[in-house]
């Protein structure tokens, strides 16, 4: 961590515990943070490119590619915005989807097979890779083609199309997998990431059909806090139930262990963007996932990584809602990543993290979505919605009479902002 943070003495000073987010205080201390972890995720590009010739087949398929057969990728997007073909197979001389794996060593697994000609029966359609899920979520929005897929596939519910880009199934959709193994508190999922041993929550919705794309919300724990906390912490389930929630734990400052104390987000050397990836491919493996949905959530340490998720992972994740956090826990941000929805918040009076830090941080997200200067008041006040940004990524900024704690006004307004995507 660095010493020369203005509040370095009085942070250090700070004894702050699991439930300390309860009484609204969290003490940080600055990093020495770092960039994201080398990628050893599926082959980009396997989102393949949209056909409409070839030979059909049977099967429905909702929001899907416009194909009957054709060149079609497996799971690749809509040039125009449209959703994924959703339940057409994967071409006979292609995998039906990538490798599930456990160890990461910061890159996505790879979520979707090879392209080829004609359909498998009885497989399900799954995702491509980082450049076809780009080119969907980077194309105007539109309204896609009805396709039918191939023999015996299974055909999923399309996922909303945001504006800017198109929704898209995980290679988890049509998978026997209804259930967490580690949803209830005290029964952690764990993921070895660079040889390190990392543990998260994965809770499904009550309803949970694997036919049908949910989004996927990261909850981050501020620092000294546990996953534990962070299960009920934002309250975002409350108003957005349908919905995935992954609530990871992070390490202890200075130690390769896991437990709670002062665990944080110093993302040293991109552990914990490398972690991030590792746990979003698991998920995208084993459930149904609308990729163009996926949002992070955090106050203190875990508005931090929100930071530096909307920092790294601007073209994988849809919007950040970050609160009272800064780039401390990447102080590399450059600001000119992939655009990124952003909601933020930050107390004027916080003794803890400086609101020029946070300033700091909301301009980098600013910069990356090309907004101007020019703001207009938005519900809740004292919220303002910064205009001139790119189509589709708004950033709302609220600077509230406040010191270091979420807004009392944050749970509402996070849970309507991740709602309108």
């Amino acid at each position: 961590m660095k010493s020369s943070h203005p509040v370095r003495a009085m942070v250090a000073a700070l004894a702050i515990l699991g439930g300390a987010c309860s009484s609204n205080s969290s003490g940080i201390s600055r990093g020495t943070g770092g960039g994201p972890g080398p990628g050893s995720g599926g082959a980009s590009g396997v989102g393949g490119t949209t056909g409409s010739g070839g030979s059909g087949g049977a099967g429905g398929a909702t929001g899907g590619q416009p194909g009957s057969g054709g060149a079609t990728g497996t799971g690749g997007r809509v040039g125009s915005g449209g959703t994924t073909a959703l339940g057409g197979q994967p071409g006979s001389g292609g995998a039906a989807g990538g490798t599930r794996t456990t160890s990461s060593t910061g890159g996505t697994t790879a979520l979707g097979g090879q392209p080829g000609s004609g359909g498998a029966s009885g497989s399900t359609s799954a995702t491509g890779g980082t450049a076809g899920r780009d080119a969907g979520r980077d194309a105007p929005t539109g309204t896609g083609g009805a396709g039918t897929g191939g023999a015996g596939g299974v055909s999923v519910d399309g996922g909303t199309t945001a504006a800017g880009g198109g929704g898209g199934a995980s290679a988890g959709c049509g998978s026997a997998n209804t259930t967490s193994p580690c949803s209830k508190s005290g029964t952690k999922c764990s993921l070895d990431v660079s040889g390190t041993a990392r543990t998260y929550y994965v809770q499904l919705p009550t309803s949970y059909s694997s036919s049908k794309q949910y989004p996927v919300v990261f909850q981050f724990h501020p620092m000294g806090g546990s996953a534990e906390q962070a299960l009920n912490e934002y309250g975002i389930s409350k108003g957005l139930p349908d919905a995935i929630y992954v609530t990871p734990q992070g390490l202890v400052s200075g130690s390769a262990g896991s437990d709670a104390g002062s665990a944080g987000w110093a993302n040293t050397g991109g552990v914990d963007i490398a972690f991030t990836k590792a746990m979003l491919a698991d998920v995208q493996a084993n459930y149904c996932v609308d990729n163009a949905r996926i949002f992070s959530v955090g106050f203190s340490y875990g508005g931090m990584m929100s930071f530096a998720i909307g920092c790294e992972m601007g073209d994988v994740f849809r919007a950040i809602a970050p609160m009272s956090g800064a780039l401390y826990s990447d102080f590399n941000c450059k600001g000119t990543g992939h655009a990124i929805a952003m909601w933020g918040s930050h107390g004027l009076t916080d003794n803890v993290v400086p609101i020029a830090d946070g300033r700091s941080a909301r301009d980098k997200i600013l910069q990356q979505n090309h907004c101007g200067t020019t703001t207009t008041p938005i519900d809740p006040s004292p919220c303002v919605s910064y205009q001139g940004c790119d189509s589709g990524y708004p950033v709302t900024w609220c600077e509230f009479d406040g010191t270091h704690q979420p807004p009392s006004f944050g749970t509402s307004a996070i849970t309507a902002f991740f709602k309108s995507f």
